[in-house]
């Protein structure tokens, strides 16, 4: 089966090279997107230099709209969502993922950081569902408003897993973390960010009730 990575990325120039070498390496991935979501750094130019096809976007519209994009562009039979400001990813991680789906055992794998750091491990050890580390089949995504998500597309994803009857499976990614919002803003302005991101995903769990 074939797999498109589409890795939605704002301002993480720093970052997403990183996580497009790790994707260029995977020869199960035959096609790498980054949606660049109207960026104000070199985000774009860093994931084309790496190997990504990059779909530029104006404006901000936030994760659900860029995912979106990128869903539009991608090929794949499979789809695979990755964050832009993972660290440590690695081709093991990338095909942990991926297998279940490929092998026709589930329909939609979530990753869950392991051993990575205490702060986002335990994050996704009480919220598993928010994780963006996810590999779905490219069917179990049709119809779906992802645009109006904003951040609550990973709370959009597993509604339509629940609704549909999927067969999800969660898959432990070890030693795997990311950059946090209070990292790359700041103390205030991180979290404030978080705060506008959990509103997102409670505006999105209410629409999709």
């Amino acid at each position: 089966m074939t797999v498109s990575a589409v890795v939605p990325a704002y301002n993480e120039g720093p970052r997403v090279g990183h996580v497009v070498s790790a994707l260029v390496r995977c020869t199960a991935v035959h096609q790498v997107i980054v949606v660049d979501d109207g960026s104000q750094d070199d985000t774009a130019e860093v994931a084309k230099s790496h190997g990504a096809t990059v779909v530029s976007l104006p404006c901000n519209v936030g994760k659900g709209g860029a995912v979106a994009r990128g869903v539009e562009a991608a090929d794949g039979e499979i789809i695979l969502l990755l964050d832009a400001d993972l660290i440590g990813l690695t081709e093991d991680h990338i095909m942990a993922l991926l297998e279940p789906v490929m092998s026709g055992s589930a329909d939609m794998s979530v990753g869950l950081f392991d051993d990575g750091r205490v702060a986002t491990d335990l994050a996704q050890a009480i919220t598993p569902w928010l994780s963006g580390q996810r590999a779905v089949r490219r069917e179990a995504l049709a119809g779906l408003e992802l645009d109006i998500s904003r951040f609550g597309v990973e709370a959009v994803l597993t509604r339509r897993a629940k609704n549909l009857g999927l067969k999800v499976v969660e898959v432990k990614l070890p030693h795997l973390t990311h950059v946090m919002k209070e990292e790359k803003m700041g103390a205030v302005k991180g979290v404030t960010e978080r705060a506008k991101m959990y509103w997102e995903v409670v505006k999105s769990l209410v629409h999709w009730e």
